[in-house]
């Protein structure tokens, strides 16, 4: 199995946990933070989805599908606090665009030799780790360390555990 095979198979649990957590969730429930002064899910599914095109194109620019106009500036430390359900998009919106994005992200990867993924990583997106391929795997962390959050939203909420 390629090094990009096997970062292939290390997305896939976290796409499969996070449509799993999202499926009963209304666009409301998305308000609900998972303690007090944490991130809610709709900041969080903002943040994530602008942070996979952010570390794909730092280490290929030009090459992950396009993000609405101002969605970076919507999704930061500052408008974390904002409960405002206009601050955001709404549950099927976050969807696509996360299936937008991870599409760009395994496009890219499929194009990629073992030898480009051992290449080093860029400054800008090195606290994912020191190499290319590590910048593409960091994402599944990433998401599933939000999506460990969602569980305690949801049981906050009353759904039954998935996992």
């Amino acid at each position: 199995m390629s090094l990009a095979e096997h970062i292939k198979v290390s997305l896939e649990l976290p796409t499969y946990i996070v449509n799993h957590y999202l499926e009963d969730l209304t666009n409301e429930n998305l308000y609900v933070r998972p303690a007090e002064k944490m991130n809610h899910i709709a900041w969080q599914l903002g943040h994530l989805i602008s942070s996979e095109h952010f570390h794909v194109t730092e280490v290929f620019p030009d090459s992950m599908p396009g993000l609405p106009d101002g969605f970076k500036e919507q999704y930061t430390v500052e408008t974390a606090t904002s409960e405002n359900p206009a601050d955001f998009l709404t549950k099927a919106e976050y969807l696509q665009l996360m299936q937008e994005q991870r599409q760009g992200t395994l496009n890219v990867l499929s194009e990629l030799s073992d030898q480009q993924l051992m290449e080093p990583s860029p400054e800008t997106v090195r606290y994912l780790g020191p190499t290319v391929g590590s910048v593409f795997a960091g994402e599944s962390t990433h998401w599933m360390m939000h999506a460990g959050q969602w569980a305690v939203v949801r049981r906050k909420l009353g759904k039954p555990p998935l996992f």
